[in-house]
């Protein structure tokens, strides 16, 4: 089998991927990006388009001085001002890259640039040789050249590799390509370009039509040596291709493409977690490899594979990318993933307990779309501390409350103390006094509130309140008792319930 070819990884978050509409990134964040790139292995960093801002100048000047293993790319337009910007930007550099860009399709050609295809290759030459006098590295990319005469790409790309282009990027500008057409494009450089072996052929795919990982992957597939990116795929439009969705394709799929990168792959989701925070872009839940929802498993049938293998359901190793596996607890889950989950947090449960869990994490989904952890705690211990149903002396039938802002709340409470079916009512300042009077007054032993303690578990209006009381018996002996529910009322009425029967138990029951 033969050996693997390396390919190269051309980030350009810094300069693509911060044009993207509503992503603005400061001096020093852009810094701090481009030393984590440097920490993930990326082979070349494009610190931005120098011509374009003093921002972008200072912030590829600035890079250049920072970055000591990657190479540092910055780009420009065919034009002695804007090659003559970056070589200064690129001074400090220690492996600098001079990226030159020059249109040559034809709706470029005649409506942007005006110019005739033998105007556009003496620019492309003209542009190269220039640059080449500052640096030796030298990039060139014909834009939107995924929509230009492939006789006439042939003929640009033969000319600026003469000119001393030693990396030609084939542009995918706008997102038009499909998979095959764009891979039998880099064939035909290959096949039609004859100093094309004097150049690494580098891609850059836009993803337009949601083709940019699968026209650059192709692209690999048919030779292509370096494939142009960005973190999370951002960039101009709907973007560039992922840099971690091409990693671990080429990661998972190796031997299928013959190649692989140069990636510390275990940096990637702590980058993608860094450019999202510092560019304000989302990265959508279900996004492949860095999504919330990449490696989390909420069906029951899933849930239990991956406990069984996590192969099963998981071709990529999610610790591979600085990431862990997630057991989402949900309608949707069963009690093999919630027994396997309390297990991790320390509960040893019976059955029964595990199918009483089981029930009220899906009911609470079916409310809140979402459980979080703490609710699953919480949820736990309040199963694990409920008394035995033939241990509890008092068991609620019902609570109605009646209040309003220009009314003094009032409650009755239905329950059964001893087997009896007792009626209590009473007024208080708000609902939740208004109900522990109303229990209070259908008490026969005395028993006396002594704190009360409501939080909620998780944020927003829909979050678990979880009420926590303390009780006082006729002996002076005191109990803690808590209970949780969606409704403060409910969750108060049921905790100060369970305080009263702890107390109650411990006095026992009347003769």
């Amino acid at each position: 089998m033969a050996k693997p070819r390396k390919i190269k990884i051309f980030d350009t978050t810094l300069r693509d991927g911060e044009q993207s509409p509503g992503a603005t990134l400061s001096h020093q964040e852009k810094i701090i990006i481009a030393k984590h790139l440097e920490k993930m292995n990326v082979d070349i960093i494009e610190a931005g388009f120098p011509i374009a801002s003093e921002d972008d100048f200072k912030a590829v000047r600035d890079i250049s001085k920072e970055i000591k293993k990657s190479e540092v790319a910055g780009l420009a337009r065919v034009v002695e001002k804007d090659i003559d910007r970056l070589a200064k930007a690129l001074e400090p550099a220690k492996k600098p890259r001079i990226h030159v860009v020059l249109a040559t399709s034809p709706i470029h050609r005649e409506f942007k640039l005006k110019k005739s295809p033998k105007e556009i290759i003496q620019m492309g030459v003209a542009g190269v040789k220039y640059a080449s006098q500052f640096c030796k590295n030298i990039e060139f990319s014909p834009e939107d050249a995924s929509r230009t005469e492939t006789a006439f790409l042939y003929e640009v790309l033969e000319k600026t590799i003469e000119a001393g282009a030693t990396t030609v990027n084939i542009p995918d500008t706008v997102g038009y390509a499909q998979p095959a057409e764009f891979g039998n494009l880099i064939s035909g450089i290959i096949e039609n370009v004859p100093n094309i072996e004097q150049a690494t052929i580098s891609v850059h795919c836009h993803n337009d039509l949601g083709l940019a990982v699968s026209n650059s992957l192709e692209a690999v597939r048919h030779g292509a040596g370096q494939v142009e990116c960005a973190v999370n795929g951002i960039g101009e439009r709907a973007g560039n291709a992922a840099l971690e969705e091409l990693a671990m394709a080429l990661k998972t799929r190796s031997s299928y493409y013959s190649a692989e990168t140069n990636l510390n792959l275990s940096e990637i989701y702590r980058v993608s977690q860094m450019v999202s925070s510092f560019t304000g872009l989302l990265v959508q839940r279900n996004k492949a490899v860095v999504g919330e929802n990449a490696f989390a498993h909420e069906s029951g049938i899933h849930q239990h594979g991956v406990l069984c293998k996590r192969e099963a359901y998981e071709i990529m190793d999610p610790k591979m990318i600085g990431k862990e596996s997630e057991l989402v607890l949900g309608k949707h889950s069963g009690k093999h993933a919630v027994k396997s989950v309390l297990k991790e947090m320390g509960y040893g449960l019976k059955e029964n307990q595990v199918e009483e869990i089981t029930s009220r994490i899906k009911a609470l989904a079916d409310k809140q779309k979402r459980v979080f952890r703490e609710d699953i705690v919480a949820i736990a211990n309040d199963v694990t501390d409920q008394m035995r149903e033939e241990d509890k002396r008092i068991v609620l039938e019902e609570v109605k409350i009646f209040t309003g802002n220009r009314v003094q709340p009032e409650a009755e409470v239905s329950l059964k103390i001893d087997g009896k079916q007792v009626v209590g009512k009473a007024k208080g300042v708000g609902p939740v006094d208004a109900s522990a009077k109303a229990i209070a007054s259908v008490i026969s032993e005395k028993v006396s509130l002594k704190e009360y303690n409501l939080k909620a578990i998780t944020g927003g209006t829909d979050a678990l309140a979880n009420v926590v009381i303390k009780v006082k018996n006729s002996r002076g002996k005191e109990f803690l008792a808590e209970a949780i529910n969606e409704d403060v009322i409910m969750a108060s009425v049921e905790a100060i319930i369970n305080g009263y029967n702890k107390a109650l138990f411990k006095e026992g029951k009347p003769k």
